[in-house]
C-alpha cells in the first residue's frame, strides 16, 4: 500500500504549542477540555519532546521548549501571538471547567453579534483559548449589519 502524503487524522491545520511544563499541560488539557493523549515522546531531563492530544475531533501537538527550537512558550515571550479557537457544546460549562482546572478568564462569556456565545481564557501556561457555542445561524448580510452596529456602539 502506498504511503499517504497526508496521514489519516491529520487532515486539518494542527496547532503545536510550546509549553514550559508539558506534562502538567497535558494534565490540565485533559481536565479542562477532556483531551485524550494520542502520543508522547520523552526528551532529556524528564521533558516532553513531542506529544499529541485529541480534543474534540482535532489534534493539538505540544512540547517543552528546547534551546534549538525557535518556538518559545508565552510566559517566556511575555505574551502569545496565537489563540486557539474551539467550539464546545456548552461554553459556560466549558469555561467553568477550565477555570476549575486552573485557567483565568480573559474575556467573560457573553452573547456575540456573530451568533455565538463566546469567551476567552488563558491557560496556566500562557496560551489563550477562545471557546464558543453557536446559538444562531446568520446570513453574511445579517452578520455584516450586526457587526457594523456593534462597532458603532463602541464609539
Amino acid at each position: 500500500m502506498p504511503v499517504q502524503p497526508i496521514p489519516s487524522g491529520y487532515e486539518n491545520p494542527i496547532p503545536s504549542l510550546s509549553v514550559d511544563g508539558a506534562s502538567e499541560a497535558i494534565a490540565f488539557y485533559t481536565k479542562a477540555f477532556g483531551a485524550r493523549e494520542r502520543a508522547r515522546m520523552d526528551g532529556p531531563e524528564g521533558k516532553i519532546a513531542h506529544a499529541e492530544l485529541e480534543i474534540g475531533g482535532s489534534v493539538v501537538m505540544l512540547a517543552d521548549p528546547f534551546p534549538q527550537s525557535s518556538c518559545r512558550p508565552p510566559k517566556e515571550l511575555g505574551g502569545t501571538s496565537v489563540t486557539v479557537f474551539m467550539y464546545v457544546e456548552d461554553v459556560d460549562a466549558a469555561v467553568e471547567r477550565a477555570v476549575g482546572a486552573g485557567a483565568t478568564v480573559t474575556m467573560a462569556v457573553d452573547d456575540m453579534f456573530w451568533g455565538d456565545r463566546w469567551g476567552k481564557i488563558t491557560d496556566p501556561f500562557g496560551h489563550e483559548w477562545e471557546l464558543a457555542t453557536r446559538k444562531e445561524d446568520l446570513t453574511p448580510e445579517e452578520m455584516q449589519k450586526r457587526g457594523e452596529e456593534a462597532m458603532a456602539s463602541m464609539g
